[in-house]
């Protein structure tokens, strides 16, 4: 929902476009470190102020770009995709009276009078295209299911309701068949043109998903549409930064220093995952002109940029400068009130489309812990992600779970622990830890398929408490065969 004001200023009367009023300076507003002053001059604490996961989680959806309306052909690249129009069935399914059984096609006697007896087969409807020649009183025609009804016929008998009484004089054919029902009705065992969908019906609303079920992609496909309006998928690139960073499948010891990138293949995995196309961006090293040119470079190919690393307050964490004094961006938030994942920043970068037209895209750096980075891209990623793409709600899906141990509160900051959350057999769902929390520990994200809030707060949680949990992945459940 948005809105403003039409007209023009004159005379003191306001009939203008609103305009912006800022009531402090640019200069005022938080700044990181500048780089060229050296490691004397930078921040001994961060500028940014600290935000509630809530707070955070607002200013994502504020300053998201809106989705972007394309059209598409209808196929199986579609699934993932959210409609931005109503769809209307621009033909009526099915489009001619069908069979819904085998059997053998007659017109309904008139009231008194019987359906049982002896008729001759006049022709044969399958389900394939053709001309079928109009039904007589007094004969049937041999039918398939889902064929159309031949002119003039008003019902089906099912096969096992007749006897084949004679063949025809090659015997390939059947030349006359007793009918052992009483009491026919017309319409009985037939498919009426719009009984499934009726020509002029909404079959899918704007907002709606389409689904790997095939439901979606069924409705448009069975009324003959062939494209369909859609909000555009972000395109999604994913950067390591950092002079220790080597690639994971690089052969040979590491050297003293050195750290394997287990983030960018995370990453890249998850956002696959969630359906959204992703662009490698490697590894940039901790220099200036180095980070500046590789996001340029980026900002022309994708929508959206996930890096990790470079947002804590050391001199070569060189993302958020970067970011305000090279791109000119806006750091919307720079810390958050939460473990793991206290230095995630959120941006906005103005740059201009293909059109020449100015337009925002958006930047996530997302801390060097690999916990941190996973978690955090989660729970900030994705929505943003989702209003990009339209998908509404937008996040993970949120769920009540009983704790099945004790767990013990972060006194300071809220926590989104790892978990593992199971479906009894009463139906609820229950939660255990995956044990150490440290966010440099990989090993606390395997199996897990939630994520615990829980608060701030010097107590402990006792066994059987109801908390609630996002959840990442499938249930597990006390039914599953390992």
């Amino acid at each position: 929902s948005h809105g403003h004001s039409h007209g023009h200023s004159h005379g003191g009367h306001s009939h203008g476009h609103a305009m912006p009023v800022r009531h402090t300076a640019p200069s005022e507003s938080p700044r990181s470190n500048d780089p060229a002053l050296g490691p004397t001059r930078r921040n001994r604490s961060s500028p940014y102020p600290m935000l509630a996961v809530d707070e955070a989680i607002g200013l994502i959806r504020e300053h998201t770009p809106s989705p972007q309306v394309i059209k598409v052909d209808v196929d199986g690249s579609l699934v993932g995709c959210v409609l931005a129009e109503d769809v209307t069935a621009t033909e009526a399914v099915p489009a001619y009276r069908a069979s819904i059984v085998d059997g053998y096609a007659l017109i309904a006697p008139g009231d008194g009078g019987s359906s049982k007896g002896v008729f001759p087969v006049a022709s044969v409807s399958h389900a394939t295209p053709g001309e079928i020649a109009p039904l007589e009183v007094g004969q049937i025609a041999r039918i398939t299911t889902g064929a159309p009804l031949p002119p003039g016929a008003t019902s089906v008998v099912m096969v096992e309701d007749t006897v084949l009484k004679s063949m025809t004089e090659d015997g390939q054919e059947e030349h006359e068949i007793e009918i052992l029902a009483e009491g026919v009705k017309a319409g009985e065992n037939v498919r009426e043109v719009g009984s499934d969908i009726k020509k002029g019906e909404v079959i899918l609303r704007k907002g709606e998903e389409i689904s790997a079920v095939g439901g979606e992609l069924g409705l448009l496909a069975s009324v003959g549409r062939a494209k369909v309006k859609v909000y555009k998928r972000p395109v999604v690139g994913v950067l390591s930064t950092g002079d220790e960073i080597i690639e994971h499948g690089r052969p040979g010891d590491l050297r003293l220093g050195e750290v394997r990138d287990c983030n960018r293949p995370t990453i890249m995995s998850a956002v696959r995952g969630w359906g959204f196309e992703v662009v490698d961006l490697g590894i940039a090293r901790d220099k200036p002109g180095a980070l500046e040119e590789t996001l340029r470079d980026a900002l022309r190919n994708v929508d959206v940029i996930i890096t990790s690393g470079g947002v804590s307050m050391g001199e070569l964490d060189l993302l958020k400068p970067t970011i305000e004094r090279s791109l000119g961006g806006t750091i919307h938030f720079g810390r958050v009130s939460m473990k793991p994942g206290k230095p995630t920043t959120f941006a906005t970068v103005p740059v201009k489309n293909n059109a020449g037209e100015r337009v925002s895209k958006v930047i996530f750096s997302l801390p060097g812990n690999p916990v941190s980075a996973i978690v955090t891209l989660h729970l900030f990623v994705l929505p943003s992600l989702h209003h990009a793409a339209g998908v509404a709600p937008a996040g993970l899906p949120k769920v009540q779970v009983i704790l099945d141990h004790e767990f013990r509160l972060d006194p300071q900051r809220s926590e989104y622990h790892r978990a593992i959350v199971s479906l009894g057999k009463d139906g609820s769902m229950h939660a255990s830890s995956t044990g150490g929390q440290r966010s440099s520990r990989v090993g606390s994200l395997k199996s897990a398929n939630s994520l615990l809030c829980l608060p701030a707060g010097k107590e402990t949680l006792s066994k059987g408490s109801k908390i609630e949990a996002l959840l990442m992945g499938r249930l597990k459940s006390e039914f599953d065969v390992l």
